[in-house]
């Protein structure tokens, strides 16, 4: 298990230090908060709690372990609407997402802020890269993620390893290129289902953000039982890069990595790489091959080949 670290030991002296957000989605997790509270890093500025339609105490145990957080109450049903919703009442400079579940350790944390730091848009964790694991995903989860990956890497010239992980973290200037769906809408929305992270990830990867895998370690849920369909969830994955594909086809992808740049304004300086396990960076722009080398300070980072 990750030792407890300062978010403000990722961050050298002579660097501003980013505002950072975490954002937990939940639903009937009243017992598994506690854990997840206990194992949060020092030197968060703000966490944004997501509500759910509960059946138990969680927004009340919430309340009584984040006082000072922000407590909203997703406007529709489904993960991605909650993680939507929640992105929307976040203020940080940074935003990390974990789960309420207790299988996200939020101690690893500061290796996402890290990542971020030295010059990632986007911070992707990673079960299946060294330093990473996962003591909770099923033989079916597992085939059903390698296939979509693959397919996902095919589509879209990418070398992503874990598509489906939702322990992610960005800057928040890719709220606006991502597009996530209007929490304000009344109707159900495509992106509201456990489909986000894809959306997410694929947005992301053809708008030409630089994207950065972060090992992670996913434990066994705590408590209760997971609200995710193996069978229905995954045809929506499989369905959203269909739509994802096809889009990208319609669109400028150099208009979209404009828009990126331009909202770059803010990026600080690059800060020194991460400690602990490595960190693998990957240009994710389209059409273009892509090679892996070993920095000496012991980052991966991508080099066209």
């Amino acid at each position: 298990m990750t030792n407890l670290v300062s978010i403000r030991q990722t961050t050298p002296h002579q660097t501003l230090r980013p505002k950072v957000s975490v954002v937990i989605p939940a639903l009937n997790e009243e017992r598994n908060l506690p854990f997840v509270a206990a194992r949060m890093p020092t030197g968060i500025d703000e966490v944004v709690f997501v509500n759910g339609d509960h059946r138990d105490r969680t927004s009340e145990v919430a309340l009584e372990l984040w006082p000072d957080g922000i407590h909203v109450r997703q406007t529709r049903k489904g993960k991605g609407n909650a993680l939507a919703c929640g992105l929307a009442a976040a203020t940080g400079d940074i935003i990390v997402m974990i789960d309420a579940d207790g299988s996200t350790d939020p101690a690893e944390i500061p290796r996402f802020v890290a990542a971020l730091m030295s010059g990632a848009d986007f911070a992707k964790g990673s079960r299946f890269i060294e330093g990473g694991g996962s003591a909770d995903i099923t033989p079916i989860r597992r085939l059903g993620n390698k296939g979509l990956n693959e397919l996902v890497n095919v589509l879209f010239t990418l070398k992503y390893t874990d598509l489906c992980y939702g322990y992610n973290a960005l800057w928040r200037r890719c709220l606006d290129v991502i597009e996530l769906p209007d929490v304000a809408a009344r109707e159900p929305q495509w992106g509201d289902g456990f489909e986000i992270e894809t959306l997410i990830n694929v947005r992301l990867a053809a708008s030409g953000a630089k994207i950065a895998e972060v090992p992670s370690y996913e434990a066994n849920r705590i408590y209760g039982t997971s609200n995710l369909n193996a069978v229905t969830d995954g045809l929506r994955v499989l369905s959203t890069i269909r739509r994802e594909f096809r889009s990208s086809h319609n669109k400028s992808k150099v208009t979209a990595g404009n828009r990126l740049r331009q909202l770059d304004s803010h990026k600080p300086v690059t800060a020194s790489a991460p400690t602990g396990p490595s960190v693998v960076y990957m240009n994710s722009s389209r059409h273009q091959r892509h090679g892996v080398r070993r920095l000496n300070n012991g980052v991966h980072e991508s080099e066209l080949i």
